[in-house]
């Protein structure tokens, strides 16, 4: 993929956002639900995303196709944390292990001082080989390990944060 835009999310794109989510859900590598959200369901999500503290830009190629979304989330909702945010990664499934994500996480990092971020996190399965390795790849190192903390079609299922301090 040689070239990659980003743009703020609106309204409009939320049933883009949500099938890019839920084609995830099946291989119970990325998410914690197990079964398919609502567009419905994610109206107070998307509220809570910002243009000026806590974005979710869509990611498009040179033809303006989405091949995926990006996101700020405030962590644990206290304002002394409003400097550390868990950024959320999903990819169109066509478009997955193509080198896309290492482009989106480069943003995210070079962006994240705009919104006076100052802490990047990532939860991602301990069995989510190829996440762990991307964020790895950008200096991330495992803040946390929540052992056996889900349970995905029977099987307990550990939980990696990772952390990277930006400024």
């Amino acid at each position: 993929m040689a070239d990659i835009q980003f743009r703020n999310a609106t309204i409009n794109d939320l049933p883009q956002i949500v099938e890019i989510y839920n084609s995830t859900i099946p291989g119970r590598m990325v998410t914690a639900d197990t079964e398919p959200i609502t567009v419905e369901s994610r109206h107070d999500w998307f509220k809570k995303h910002d243009t000026t503290k806590r974005p979710l830009w869509m990611v498009e190629d040179e033809q303006g196709t989405t091949v995926g979304w990006v996101s700020f989330s405030s962590f644990y909702g206290r304002p002394a944390y409003d400097g550390t945010v868990e950024v959320s990664i999903y990819l169109d499934e066509r478009q997955r292990g193509k080198g896309l994500g290492k482009k989106v996480l480069q943003h995210v990092l070079d962006e994240a001082p705009k919104y006076k971020v100052r802490t990047v996190l990532g939860f991602i399965f301990a069995h989510n080989g190829p996440s762990l390795k991307l964020f790895y790849h950008f200096g991330f190192t495992d803040w946390a390990n929540l052992p056996n903390i889900a349970v995905l079609d029977g099987v307990e299922r550990s939980l990696i944060i990772v952390g990277k301090r930006i400024a």
